[in-house]
């Protein structure tokens, strides 16, 4: 990266190291909708599971933006729903949306619009519910304070809790 300064070169390291986690899998198409076993398949991921996780970081309060649900901590936005596509829009930072949309670009885009700005579009129909977690706590963790992201690893580590 020719022209980056050395601080950027220092947030690129600190970006990194923060594990990304897993996205999709290929997935084979099979008729009907049900699994090998008979059972019926997971429903698609939607803004009610986004939520759900969502609120159980500190902080998160449920609001709106554009007219649409979102997911707010502190005022800020983390999260909402796109208000024409059927897709969620999360904030993220510049590396690790690269490395999303380059390991499951059929979940992960942007468009012309979200080029200059941290935000990642990610579609309900094809995000794993499992990958959630991990990506909503990413994107609260760029925009609550220190305090609160503090609080959270005490408790967390106190308690040894994950999200389920």
């Amino acid at each position: 990266m020719q022209g980056s300064t050395p601080g950027r070169y220092a947030l690129l390291r600190s970006e990194m190291a923060l594990p990304l986690p897993p996205v999709t899998t290929p997935r084979k198409r099979r008729t009907p909708s049900r699994s090998s076993s008979g059972t019926a398949k997971a429903a698609a991921t939607t803004f009610g599971d986004v939520r759900k996780i969502g609120l159980t970081l500190p902080g998160v309060k449920e609001g709106t933006s554009y007219g649409t649900p979102a997911l707010k901590v502190g005022g800020k936005l983390i999260a909402r729903v796109h208000q024409n596509l059927d897709c969620l829009v999360l904030r993220t930072d510049f590396m690790g949306r690269e490395i999303l949309m380059q390991s499951a670009p059929d979940a992960f885009f942007i468009t012309d619009h979200y080029r200059d700005y941290p935000w990642i579009l990610v579609r309900f129909a094809t995000v794993e519910k499992r990958a959630l977690p991990d990506l909503i706590e990413r994107a609260w963790r760029l925009v609550a304070s220190k305090t609160l992201t503090k609080k959270f690893d005490v408790e967390r580590g106190a308690h040894g809790m994950r999200f389920a």
